[in-house]
């Protein structure tokens, strides 16, 4: 049998799924799409049951591709389970309603129940009931009460029996409310004034800025931790001997020695410059992009859960209206700092085709990955904060700028942004880990096998000649444009597999401030890795792509080219 949890955005579908599925659960995408759903089992009465946590949705005729592929799948399913927050009914109501004209079996879960009596709000479960025809079952997912109540009601879900005119729909959600609802005044939590305090005018900026303070605090903090007490002692005290007696077995150089260990540095096998497929490929997304991986989407995951994204989208609303998007549209922009990929995969959560390009685009020029970022951080960090500054202060003023032309040269819509935002709340810590845990481990099976494949063809095009070729091709751009040597090159062709590694590249050409600046700004934005490169063309289409790409083409250099001329003319 197959279960999917049907609900709106934000009333704790994932924690009813982790609830229960417990600790088996894969991603996977609808058929013919990229839209990604959470797949698990779990064992009622003794039985196996597939149970499916659907993409947030308000209605089955929702206008966004998750939204389209959720009102499918629930009309695939045998049995759905409608999370419903017990804090909002009369809004999560029109779902229900939807999915009540099915015929499909449906048990309704009140989640959040814990928070409808703080807030003082009573629900008649009997006589909600009674009215909607299905069982329902109040539950809170975060401490598990009423989880095992459900999974015994799963089994009396039966198909609803209401039939209303679609006009009077409301009508309808207002007279159940104001039969099973009521609510007692009290005074405002902690939390609401703090929910309030997010979203002002004036205390929304501020807490934002301390927000993303903190969060860019703790991501550098963890992620330098994990590499110095565990991922460096492990390359350097377990891995690095092995490969010293590798290096001597195949007599310290020659062909394979250089594709496998890479070049010796001093006699020495360095990690970061010896470029091997066993060194090089392997340090760079273990030791040097996995810690910040892990602390950036423990950091997200947090914001997540409790709550604060949506405020965030709500907040920027305004300066994102100028760039053609919503506020929505920082969601993507902070998933892919993360990784562009899941980036790329976040602009489904924007309405139109308007939206979805120039958020893909502005994401896939401006907005470099965490595996990107730490490399480059380690080829800038000995200046200080200056280059790092440059850096990121060039590709905010691109992605402003970008953002402005972009609204203009493109056709379509923006609309105004229509968001819930749920309460404050503490986050389920399992839940979760189950999302940092299929986060990580997406990265690191998207990530290891671009960068085995990235040290490889370079190492395929040195012995081969045609990085020198494709060298002296370049020669007259990359000095005079650029400021940058022509071995650069390297890190040019390497950049479309992975940005980390190309960046990586740039640390035995001895580059001075300058040069390293604009190599860095150049290769985030000229274009995006393999597999940001694969999932935008599936979102986006041939055309939409080929644009994009045209448009990531001239941005790189023609930035490239003012920053290393203004830098110039600034004596760095």
């Amino acid at each position: 049998m197959q279960i999917v949890l049907a609900g709106n955005p934000n009333v704790g579908k994932s924690a009813v799924f982790s609830r229960l599925t417990g600790a088996d659960v894969i991603a996977a995408n609808y058929p013919g799409t990229t839209v990604e759903y959470a797949r698990g089992t779990a064992r009622l009465r003794g039985s196996s049951c597939e149970v499916l946590d659907l993409p947030g949705t308000y209605s089955l005729k929702g206008r966004s591709r998750a939204e389209r592929v959720a009102g499918q799948m629930v009309q695939e399913a045998d049995l759905v389970v409608n999370v419903v927050d017990a804090t909002n009914l009369e809004r999560n109501l029109n779902l229900t309603l939807d999915l009540l004209r099915l015929d499909v079996p449906v048990v309704v879960a009140l989640n959040m129940w814990d928070e409808a009596v703080e807030h003082g709000v009573d629900i008649d479960v009997e006589r909600l009931e009674e009215k909607l025809g299905v069982p329902v079952t109040p539950t809170c997912a975060l401490s598990g009460q009423g989880i095992k109540e459900l999974r015994d009601r799963i089994e009396d879900a039966r198909p609803g029996q209401m039939e209303f005119p679609e006009e009077e729909r409301w009508h309808v959600i207002g007279d159940i409310v104001e039969d099973v609802q009521t609510v007692r005044h009290r005074h405002p939590t902690l939390g609401e004034k703090l929910s309030h305090a997010s979203v002002h005018p004036v205390w929304g900026p501020l807490m934002a800025l301390l927000v993303l303070g903190v969060c860019f605090e703790f991501v550098r903090f963890l992620g330098e931790g994990l590499i110095a007490y565990i991922f460096e002692p492990l390359f350097t005290h377990l891995w690095l001997p092995v490969l010293g007696e590798l290096s001597a077995l195949l007599g310290g150089g020659g062909l394979l020695h250089d594709i496998l260990i890479g070049k010796l540095i001093g006699g020495h096998i360095d990690f970061e410059q010896s470029f091997g497929l066993l060194s090089t490929g392997l340090y760079i997304p273990f030791a040097a992009v996995l810690p910040y991986i892990i602390a950036f989407y423990l950091a997200l995951s947090l914001l997540e859960d409790i709550g604060y994204l949506p405020r965030l989208g709500v907040l920027v609303d305004n300066v994102m209206h100028r760039l053609g998007l919503h506020g929505l549209s920082i969601i993507p922009m902070m998933l892919g700092l993360g990784c562009n990929v899941p980036g790329a995969l976040g602009t489904r959560v924007l309405e139109t085709r308007k939206e979805r390009f120039v958020a893909s685009t502005l994401m896939a020029v401006c907005v470099p990955c965490m595996a990107q970022i730490a490399v480059v951080a380690g080829l800038l960090g000995k200046y200080g904060p200056l280059g790092f500054g440059v850096v990121f202060g060039t590709l905010f003023v691109l992605w402003l700028v970008l953002g402005l032309v972009l609204k203009h040269l493109v056709g379509g819509s923006a609309p105004e942004i229509l968001v819930d935002i749920p309460p404050y709340r503490f986050p389920y810590w399992k839940s979760l880990a189950k999302k940092l845990w299929m986060r990580v481990r997406w990265f690191l099976k998207e990530a290891i096998p671009y960068v085995l494949l990235g040290v490889l063809l370079v190492n395929v095009l040195y012995a081969a000649g045609i990085i020198a070729v494709l060298r002296r091709l370049f020669q007259p751009v990359m000095r005079p444009v650029f400021g940058l040597p022509s071995e650069a090159v390297g890190a040019l062709v390497v950049g479309f597999l992975r940005k980390d590694v190309a960046v990586g590249m740039l640390a035995p050409l001895d580059l001075g401030l300058r040069q390293l600046i604009v190599a860095s700004v150049v290769l985030t934005a000229y274009f995006p890795c393999m597999a940001t490169f694969v999932v935008l063309f599936r979102e986006l289409g041939a055309r939409d792509m080929a644009l994009a790409a045209a448009i990531m083409l001239m941005s790189a250099f023609s930035v490239g080219g003012l920053l290393n001329q203004l830098l110039l003319a600034l004596g760095l």
